[in-house]
This record gives structure tokens, C-alpha cells and sequence, in this order.
């Protein structure tokens, strides 16, 4: 008895694979062996993040905290549409220029 979900995850032979889908299984293997072997964040492979994962990476800080390092120009974003975007780059920036500590 399979459910509609486990339908729609099986694996057929003839199935297409793409390079992206490839990508994407890396950079979550790499995530679970990093978590696995204790690391304390899953390093991101990824140039552009998400609001969710930018919070998480910075040990769960608040939505209105994030806004603040927005509004005052402390880490610069990107929004299409409504997303909104980060780039990795500019956070790992924001540490080694001492402008954020999660303690304040």
C-alpha cells in the first residue's frame, strides 16, 4: 500500500536526471556529512540564500533583527519579486568587519 507521496518519489529506470538535480543531491550529501561529522552550521555551497536560511545561519536571529542589518545598510540584499536574497559573500563581509555580534 503505497501512499500518494511515495507514487510520486519512485524511481523508474528510464527516468531523466538532470545536472541541476545532481548539484542539488551534492550540496545536501555535503550538508548531512558536515552535520554528521559535527560541524556546527551545514556550510552552503549556494552564492544566494534565502531569509530562512540566512536567520539559521546566524544562530536563529529574528525576523526584525535581520531587517534591522537590512534597513541600516549592514548587509546588503536582493529582492525580486517579494523574496528577498543574500549573498554569502556580503555575510562572511559583515563578520570579518565586526559589524554584527548576535549578542547585542
Amino acid at each position: 500500500m503505497d501512499s500518494a507521496g511515495e507514487k510520486r518519489n519512485r524511481i523508474y529506470r528510464d527516468q531523466l536526471i538532470t545536472v541541476g538535480d545532481l548539484e542539488q543531491f551534492k550540496k545536501e550529501i555535503l550538508d548531512a556529512i558536515n552535520v554528521l561529522s559535527g560541524g556546527n552550521k551545514a556550510v552552503s555551497t549556494k552564492m544566494w540564500l534565502k531569509t530562512w536560511e540566512v536567520r539559521k545561519m546566524l544562530g536563529g536571529i529574528s525576523a526584525g533583527k535581520l531587517l534591522t542589518l537590512r534597513s541600516n545598510g549592514t548587509l546588503p540584499f536582493t529582492r525580486i519579486g517579494s523574496v528577498i536574497y543574500y549573498d554569502q559573500d556580503d555575510i562572511q563581509r559583515m563578520f570579518e568587519e565586526g559589524k554584527f555580534n548576535k549578542h547585542e
